[in-house]
């Protein structure tokens, strides 16, 4: 197993022989500034360290506390807020390197990171082998490359830039460098979607349902990367989803499955850094999601895995060729891990579900679950094909007979019983709440609905706020072959603040062909 990320006790360096410890050292504070995962360091320009290390804006630092060390990036105050002889340290760097009260750290140039000739080598279009993916890695979780590098890396490895040997290579580096749950003996069933449709949250049900059943299901999802919800975004308005790893084992050997947020179990810690700089650049390949999902199977200790790939022109996969393509790259990987793979194409050319944001797409969750009459039917429907195929994928299933066995447990109410169930395992059911702000975007013609833009329709979503307001998003009732009035509302935005509500609004405004109205039949 690897090493922690950065802010583990240290190894002495050769980088530091010979430094003054007089004009390295500084005293530590806290600079109350959340920079995500990414450690950040404020020095005043001024200050002796910057003036004798050479440290200039951005510079990678090291340093040194107790026996703790941290690599971070340097950012440089240039007026009186900071002492020259203080070292504020953001959140995240704070968490990492957790010095002591009245702590001082000595500060110095850190050791380039190993996997630099690796990285430079895929920048420029060269293979890499499984010794230099897992370099990266390891440089990755341990803070050694900056957010610049994680980028160049991230560019180099999209599009078609990895081939399927690469991909396995890769996802190998991630297990390596992460946790890996050991459940014992008999099977574990997980799902996934490789995303791309709005709404979709089939998970929460799924899991119920196979719980329900009497199977093992820990399931371990991601916040959005460039949607407007992620499961576990949707799913922590409802019950925590920050466990950690003995919580999440304790909840599985209590109810059978769980929904937890992958990153604060570390199962695959370096897919959450790479994830966090993939959703600024808003994109991703079919070799890095291969290697993010399957490491995080692998990782969760799952043995029996359906992927869910919804194929439409809007989604993320837009073509039949093109989910071949992923389907044929999903198995020779998952074969490579020892892994039981099944895959379920679906339909990918509208959303699914009436909510698209965290809370609105709990809402029908529970509507399903509860066998609510005006539940969304085409969410229910998923939800039991994907349920149906993971429990016909089970060991000693019989052939066929999934899709009755999850009816049945969603119709006679075992499957809400049991989500209620892990959510107060989790620690406490919740019900979802709603946005204070909302406005319908209307229909500028008659007609019948030809067509909807997924990705634009994501879009207006995300600029109402989801899923950083948990409540913001968008509520639709129109599908495609519907007919609709000139007039009457193709949905509604919902926004926690009024400038949200008019920045969605607008967007939606300047691209009126989100739904394609056409004459009618």
């Amino acid at each position: 197993m690897a090493s922690a990320c950065a802010g583990t006790p240290r190894a002495d360096r050769s980088g530091a022989a010979g430094m003054s410890d007089a004009h390295s050292r500084l005293r530590l504070v806290r600079a109350g500034i959340d920079t995500y995962q990414q450690p950040v360091v404020y020095m005043h320009r001024d200050c002796h360290v910057c003036r004798s290390e050479g440290f200039t804006a951005l510079t990678r630092v090291l340093a040194r506390s107790g026996d703790r060390e941290l690599v971070a990036t340097l950012n440089v105050v240039v007026d009186n807020r900071l002492d020259l002889d203080v070292a504020a340290l953001s959140e995240a760097a704070w968490a990492l390197l957790q010095p002591s009260p009245d702590a001082w750290a000595l500060f110095s140039h850190p050791e380039p990171p190993a996997s630099a000739p690796a990285l430079r080598a895929k920048v420029f279009g060269q293979r890499l082998g499984e010794t230099d993916f897992l370099a990266i890695m390891r440089d990755t979780v341990n803070n050694r490359l900056s957010d610049i590098e994680l980028t160049a890396f991230v560019t180099a490895c999209a599009g078609e830039r990895l081939d399927n040997e690469e991909t396995i290579a890769l996802t190998k580096a991630m297990l390596a460098v992460g946790e890996r749950i050991d459940w014992g003996s008999g099977a574990v069933l997980d799902k996934h979607c490789v995303g791309g449709l709005p709404g979709n949250r089939t998970t929460p049900i799924v899991v119920a349902i196979v719980a329900a059943a009497g199977h093992r299901i820990p399931k371990t999802s991601s916040r959005a990367i460039t949607s407007p919800a992620g499961t576990a975004d949707a799913m922590e308005v409802m019950a925590p989803v920050a466990l950690d790893l003995d919580a999440m084992r304790n909840v599985v050997e209590r109810e059978g499955g769980c929904i937890v947020w992958g990153g604060n179990v570390r199962l695959s810690p370096a897919d959450d850094i790479l994830i966090r700089i993939e959703r600024p650049l808003d994109f991703d390949s079919d070799g890095q999601l291969v290697a993010s999902v399957l490491s995080k199977k692998a990782a969760a200790g799952s043995t029996h895995v359906l992927i869910d790939i919804p194929v439409g022109p809007t989604a993320k996969v837009r073509s039949v060729a093109a989910a071949a393509s992923l389907e044929a790259r999903l198995r020779e990987t998952a074969q490579a891990l020892g892994l039981n793979l099944s895959v379920l194409r679906t339909d990918g050319s509208q959303p699914v579900g009436y909510g698209i944001g965290p809370a609105l797409e709990a809402r029908d969750v529970l509507s399903v679950l509860r066998n609510d009459v005006d539940a969304p039917r085409d969410l229910r429907s998923r939800a039991l094909d994907l349920a149906a195929a993971l429990l016909d994928a089970a060991p000693g299933a019989v052939p066929g007979k999934g899709r009755t066995i999850a009816r049945t447990l969603l119709d006679g109410g075992a499957a809400l019983t049991k989500f209620l169930a892990i959510c107060e395992a989790q620690g406490g059911f919740t019900e979802p709440g709603a946005a204070p702000h909302a406005r319908p975007v209307l229909a500028n013609r008659t007609g019948q609905i030809q067509a909807i833009d997924n990705r634009r329709l994501a879009k207006v979503a995300k600029l109402a706020g989801a899923p950083g307001s948990a409540t913001a998003g968008i509520y639709t009732r129109v599908r495609i072959g519907d007919s609709i009035q000139a007039g009457e509302p193709l949905f509604h935005i919902h926004a926690h603040s009024p400038g949200e509500l008019e920045y969605a609004l607008a967007y939606a405004a300047a691209h009126p062909d989100i739904f394609g109205i056409g004459a009618a039949e």
